[in-house]
């Protein structure tokens, strides 16, 4: 068993899971990895549950239904905390986020001192960013630049999926009172710990848009984002 447990939140990723969990287990670092899909009518989580037994620090996690991004990476954080791993790393199924920089990722809380870190693909606000268009490359940096001038959060890239948590973070950030499921969920999370104190590292990522399978990205998701980042200001301002 690893010290650091990889969570992979996925619906209808059969074209990308095998490849994605082969490409983690390659690294020269031992990850574990959890699973945790959605009842995936494509067929995803069968595929995890056929390569078990070759690799036996895989874990599986089928849910009955969709619920959103945010439940099912608390499902894995509540799982990973019941099973006493000291590092917590947030990682898509489609390839967006490369498996090479897990080592980096980990080495910032292992080694350097941070108790949080982030795979940011707007570190000191250069953009670092292949394959998106216009429209959602100018929605995603404008973003985190959002966040950051309503929150003053010190982070160039907020809204980011590819993260490492020390577990005493996630055992601190009362999981039960996160309210966001989708975009905002991101955001809500690196708010909660840096208000709590806790030191955070970003690491330079290069980030690449899917090559197969569908984005879960939609309207909804991002109006949490827009309206809920004010809301969580406003409800953490002095009284």
């Amino acid at each position: 068993m690893s010290n650091t447990l990889v969570i992979i939140p996925t619906y209808n990723e059969k074209e990308n899971i095998e490849a994605i969990i082969r490409a983690v287990f390659s690294q020269k670092k031992q990850f574990d990895i959890l699973v945790v899909d959605d009842s995936s009518p494509d067929g995803t989580g069968d595929i995890v549950a056929n390569i078990q037994q070759e690799f036996p620090n895989l874990f599986l996690e089928i849910r009955k239904e969709k619920s959103g991004l945010g439940t099912a990476y608390i499902h894995g954080f509540k799982w990973a905390i019941s099973k006493k791993y000291d590092y917590i790393i947030e990682m898509d199924a489609d390839f967006s986020h490369n498996p090479n920089d897990l080592i980096k990722l980990h080495q910032a809380c292992a080694g350097d001192g941070a108790d949080f870190s982030i795979g940011s693909r707007y570190l000191n606000n250069k953009i670092n960013v292949i394959n998106w268009d216009f429209k959602r490359l100018f929605l995603s940096y404008f973003a985190s630049k959002y966040v950051r001038f309503i929150t003053q959060i010190p982070i160039y890239d907020t809204t980011a999926g590819f993260v490492c948590y020390k577990r005493k973070v996630l055992e601190n950030i009362e999981l039960d009172k996160i309210k966001f499921v989708g975009y905002a969920f991101q955001i809500e999370m690196k708010f909660k710990a840096w208000k709590k104190k806790f030191k955070h590292k970003e690491v330079s990522i290069i980030f690449t848009d899917r090559k197969k399978g569908t984005s879960k990205m939609s309207g909804s998701i991002i109006s949490e984002a827009v309206f809920g980042v004010i809301k969580m200001r406003l409800e953490r301002l002095p009284k």
